[in-house]
This record gives C-alpha cells, sequence and structure tokens, in this order.
C-alpha cells in the first residue's frame, strides 16, 4: 500500500480526527514494538485504515500518552495495545518486504540498488512476520508473482493486473471476524483496485521515460504521459465504479466506534484522492504524524 488510502481531515470532527491520529501514532508503537526502527520506518496511512478495519465492533479502543522522536518533547495519545494493531503491523512487514522484492526484480541501476537495501533491511522482521502469519504471507507472494508475471507479458488489460494486487489486499480480511469477512473482503478489494490504478496513473511519466510496463500505458497505448482528456475520464470512471461499490460493501459492515472515520475515508477521502491524482495536484503522504487544517475549531475529547 502506497499513503493513498487517508480521511479528508477537514470534513472530520476533531474528536474524530483525533482518534485517527492515536491509532495512527498506536500503530507506529506496535510497529516498534514489534519489529525495531526497520519496522517504525514502513509506517503508512493505508495501514492505519486497516487497522480500523479490523477493529470492527468486537473491542473498544483504550488511550494513553506516549512519546516518540517526532514529538520527543510532547506526550501524544495513542491508542493501547491491541490485536488489529498487531496484526496490521505484521501484515504491513510483509507487504513491504514483498513490495521491495518485486521492485529489485523489475528496476534496474540506483531503483534496484535501493530496492535491495530495503529488502535485506526487512528480512529478520519479515521473517518474524511471516512466521505469525503464514497464510497472508502466501497470498501476497502468490498474488505478486502473478501480477508480475502478467507485467512482463506486457498485459493490456487493467482490470487483469489490478485484480492480482486488489485480491492481495482482499485477503487481509480473514484476519477480521467471520461475520464481517465478505464486506470487509469485497471492501478491501475495491480499494485495492483503485490503489492500484491510481499509483499506476502517478507512476505514468517515469515509467514512460524509463522503459517500464504500466498498465494504463499499456491499457490505451499510450507513448506520452500527457493523455488525452477521454482517457483520463475513462480511468476517473473505472476508478470510480470501485468506489461506488467500495461504499456499498462498507455499508454491510456493522458501525463500530471508528465508523466516523472510516466512512470519511471511503466515501470523501478516496474520492478526493483520486481527483487529486488524475489532476496532477495529489502528494502521496505515507508518514509523517497527520495534521490537521488550523481553522479547525474548538479541541474535543476523543471519547
Amino acid at each position: 500500500m502506497f499513503g493513498y488510502v487517508r480521511p479528508c481531515a477537514e470534513e472530520l470532527k476533531v474528536k474524530e480526527f483525533e482518534r485517527f491520529r492515536a491509532c495512527y501514532c498506536g500503530l507506529c508503537h506496535e510497529l516498534g514494538r514489534e519489529y525495531g526502527i526497520s519496522g517504525r520506518s514502513i509506517l503508512n496511512y493505508d495501514f492505519v485504515f486497516l487497522t480500523m478495519l479490523l477493529w470492527g465492533d468486537r473491542e473498544t479502543c483504550d488511550y494513553t500518552f506516549r512519546r516518540c522522536l517526532p514529538g520527543l518533547f510532547r506526550r501524544r495519545c495513542v491508542c493501547q495495545r491491541a490485536q488489529p494493531l498487531t496484526v496490521s503491523a505484521g501484515y504491513s512487514v510483509i507487504l513491504a518486504y514483498w513490495k521491495a522484492r518485486d521492485n529489485e526484480d523489475d528496476s534496474r541501476g540506483v531503483k534496484r540498488l535501493a530496492a535491495r537495501i530495503v529488502r535485506l533491511f526487512l528480512t529478520r522482521d519479515y521473517k518474524k512476520a511471516a512466521g505469525k502469519y503464514p497464510d497472508f504471507d502466501k497470498n501476497v507472494s502468490s498474488r505478486l508473482v502473478e501480477l508480475r508475471r502478467l507485467e512482463r507479458d506486457g498485459e493490456r488489460s487493467l482490470d487483469r493486473s489490478a485484480d492480482k494486487f486488489a485480491a492481495l489486499l482482499a485477503s487481509a480480511s480473514d484476519a477480521a471476524e467471520k461475520s464481517c469477512r465478505p464486506p470487509l473482503k469485497s471492501l478491501l478489494y475495491h480499494v485495492g483496485r483503485i490503489i492500484y490504478i491510481a499509483d499506476a496513473w502517478e507512476d505514468l511519466k517515469s515509467d514512460l521515460k524509463e522503459g517500464q510496463y504500466n498498465p494504463v500505458a499499456a491499457r490505451f497505448s499510450l507513448t506520452s504521459p500527457q493523455a488525452p482528456e477521454e482517457i483520463r475520464e475513462s480511468v476517473r470512471e473505472t476508478l470510480m465504479g470501485s468506489v461506488s461499490l467500495a461504499i456499498a460493501a462498507f455499508n454491510l459492515l456493522p458501525v463500530s466506534y471508528w465508523t466516523p472515520v472510516t466512512e470519511n475515508i471511503v466515501a470523501v477521502g478516496i474520492p478526493k484522492m483520486i481527483n487529486d491524482v488524475l489532476a496532477g495536484t495529489f502528494k502521496t503522504a505515507g508518514r509523517g504524524i497527520p495534521k490537521r487544517p488550523s481553522n479547525t475549531g474548538r479541541t474535543e475529547t476523543l471519547k
């Protein structure tokens, strides 16, 4: 996952945004506890979203105050240790490792060297996470192998290539309660599909310059990153179609403590991200303590 999935902060109440930030910081601390500094280095907003979805309505969230390097002189409110945080931490390490390995296989020169360094940096943590979550590890590795095969064959179907990453992310639903798995699987599938296509659009210029496979370029036979407006609208249509299906799946999930935040992400944050990506104004923000615009009003409590 690539930092595309995050809320539209200005549309959240202050207390809802503080919940999101506490979950973000809680996941950071959980990565640190389980995997050390290398684990914290892969923290991104997308897995905060997954954490809140895995939380469901089976657990309550308790808070504590902790310090960390970005906030050394100020204690921050964080979610206390809980099973959804632990699972998301392990899943994020597994996915980050396999993504680095995939980048190493597909890249050249400096990018390949950088991907190899990341892979080696994560190897020890990956082995620990894969030992705890072997089924997710197997799903990730097999789906990425299938995706790599399609990319090397120059697959022209955007749906076929996006399906592999979407199915990979959907497999994370196995960590949820059985009653929640079908709608959560559908939700994560479509979110994964959106991430894959949005990332491909973002990489269009660099991939064409370097002669790398790009699913959007392959689908529309593009040789220039300046895509015609009809192609842009076609990509928007397929992405917004997945948004509609993601919202439909989300509405089948039980209401929980996290619903105001996750609903904002699915119904507002992701559509905004799509518009920004297609307009060329999106800035990936996978890391960094979430901030809120200054004109947000008075502070509210988390509870």
